[in-house]
């Protein structure tokens, strides 16, 4: 039985491992980082895809990917991914990247 166990534990063990490394290859590895300036473009239309306000969206969304050179997963949220984007505030101190 204790080998059943500490079988099991390693089992568990490696697939948080695998798990971790790749979380770690799509956010770390410049997948969303690293962009070069005409990546751009096809990144902010797929991350304002889902507005309604889709003018200031890709305005704003441009402007921050060209100085972060970084556009966060999907449509909404995942920032923390980008910090620079994350991070860029408007003079009022609201988030100036959508």
């Amino acid at each position: 039985m204790a080998h059943c166990r500490s079988s099991f534990l390693l089992l568990v063990s490696l697939v948080l491992l695998l798990t971790l490394s790749n979380v770690a290859e799509v956010y770390g590895s410049g997948k969303y980082n690293n962009l070069k300036p005409s990546d751009c473009n096809p990144k902010c239309n797929y991350r304002c895809s889902a507005t309604s306000h889709k003018k200031p969206c890709m305005y704003f969304c441009q402007k921050c990917c060209k100085k972060c050179l970084c556009v966060p997963p999907g449509t909404y949220g995942n920032k923390q991914v980008c910090p620079c984007y994350n991070n860029w505030k408007t003079k009022e101190g609201g988030p100036k990247c959508p």
